[in-house]
This record gives structure tokens, C-alpha cells and sequence, in this order.
């Protein structure tokens, strides 16, 4: 195991990892994602952003699988079944924008994901409830597929898409969660694959990713506690106030860059 990186950090950044992994955990336990976002936005402000891409991919790995398997395999294959178009667009579009990891700005890709989440929510949360017709969601799942495993391939981020395509469709709370799992899931690992090939995955940067793992599995083991205990409409606004809060930091970090 190659610790170089671990030891670079110090124990006050160290510390200020595995709290963040803590934290994000449990959010994406309560609400069922945003994992990759708290914990891309805080490594990545004293880490280079490929580093701080590859700390997230083991424990982003492990909790979505964990998520989707709640309810069992079967469960999780009838919701892949249920959403394999947008699952197809997902992961041939991050295995093709995860080659210009190295090549955009952050701050271009922060502002292009923050500004259209963050309106989108905002809307949603003072009272539009946007609905897909069954005539239009063939395209709106393509669409939406593509639009996320882009922003993913490069972020390692294709939560706030998903959440919004999956309230749109009204699905019940705890169909969403299964669904975000799979979802997640699926595009986690062919992240994983995609970045052995850029060469973003280090050994380093994969040791610090796996110290990272039990923090944020302890998190989503406590989130998970209250998600149960939330009601329909109470997840539905914790997850657009989720939403809301990470797309302003995206907007904050790509008018900084």
C-alpha cells in the first residue's frame, strides 16, 4: 500500500478527509446521493482535482452498491430493467468524456452542471412539479442518460441529473433510492474503468481512496436511519435542498476557477 500521499497530507487535512467522507456518507444515505459531490468539492480544495476524482471512487463504489442492494438483487435488476436506456446513455457517455478529464476547465464543467441544477431545484421547490409525459420519456431518458454520464466521466458527478429526471417521473421514495443506487452504481464502476486508462487512478491516490471507504460507510449506514423515517414529500424537499445547496457551491467554484 503506498501511503506517500496519505503522509503528504498531515494529520489536520487527514482528519479533514475522513470527516469529509463522514459527512458525505451520511447525506447520500438520507437523500440517496450527492457523495461525490461534498466530496469532490472539499478534497479538491487542498488537493489537485484528478487526486481528489480518485478519492472518491472507491467509497462512491462500495456505498452505491450497498444502496442498490437494500432490497436485494432482484429488486435492483428489475430497476435497471425498468431504466436500461438511460442506464446505456449513462455509461457510454462517462467511459467517452472521462478522456478529457485532463483536457477542460473545472471551472467551465462546475458552472455547467451548478447553474441548470440549481434553477431547476429552486423552481421545483416553489411549487412547478415538472412531469415527463409517457409520449416524450424515451427521449427526456436518452437526453438526460447522455447529459449525466458526460458531466460524470469528467466529475465523477451524475447525481443532481438523475435525482431530477427520477422526481419528474414521480417515482416513489423507495423506488428512487434503488434506482439512484443502480444508477450509480453501474456508472461508479465503469468510472473506475474508464480512469485506469487516463491514468487518473494512481496508487497513491487509490490508498487514500480506500482509508476513505469506512468513514463514509459509517455515514451512510447512520443516513440511511433517517431516510427511513422521512416521509414522501419531506424526501422529496430534503433532496431539492440538497440539490439547491451543492449546485451554488458548483456555481461558487467554477466563478473562483
Amino acid at each position: 500500500m503506498n501511503l506517500d500521499l496519505i503522509q503528504s497530507l498531515g494529520p489536520t487535512l487527514m482528519i479533514a478527509s475522513v470527516a469529509l467522507a463522514l459527512f458525505a456518507g451520511f447525506v447520500k444515505g438520507t437523500v440517496g446521493f450527492a457523495l461525490p459531490m461534498i466530496m469532490i468539492s472539499g478534497l479538491a480544495s487542498f488537493l489537485p482535482p484528478d487526486v481528489a476524482l480518485a478519492g472518491l471512487i472507491v467509497p462512491a463504489v462500495v456505498a452505491n452498491l450497498w444502496q442498490s442492494l437494500r432490497n436485494g438483487p432482484v429488486a435492483a435488476l428489475a430497476s435497471a430493467r425498468i431504466h436500461w436506456r438511460f442506464l446505456l446513455m449513462l455509461l457510454g457517455f462517462i467511459a467517452a468524456s472521462a478522456q478529457l478529464v485532463t483536457v477542460l476547465p473545472a471551472s467551465v464543467l462546475f458552472l455547467i452542471l451548478g447553474v441548470p441544477v440549481t434553477t431547476f431545484a429552486i423552481i421545483q421547490l416553489v411549487g412547478w412539479r415538472p412531469r415527463i409525459d409517457a409520449r416524450n420519456r424515451r427521449p427526456v431518458e436518452l437526453s438526460v442518460g447522455a447529459f449525466s454520464g458526460f458531466l460524470g466521466g469528467i466529475s465523477g458527478i451524475w447525481g443532481p441529473p438523475t435525482v431530477l429526471y427520477l422526481t419528474a417521473l414521480e417515482t416513489p421514495k423507495g423506488e428512487q433510492m434503488r434506482v439512484q443506487g443502480v444508477v450509480y452504481s453501474a456508472g461508479a464502476i465503469m468510472l473506475v474503468l474508464a480512469h485506469m486508462r487516463t491514468g487518473v487512478l494512481t496508487a497513491p491516490s487509490v490508498t487514500l481512496s480506500t482509508v476513505l471507504l469506512l468513514p463514509a460507510l459509517v455515514g451512510l449506514a447512520l443516513g440511511f436511519v433517517v431516510q427511513d423515517r422521512l416521509d414522501q414529500d419531506k424526501f422529496r424537499k430534503m433532496t431539492l435542498l440538497v440539490l439547491v445547496v451543492a449546485g451554488l457551491n458548483l456555481i461558487r467554484r467554477g466563478l473562483m476557477g
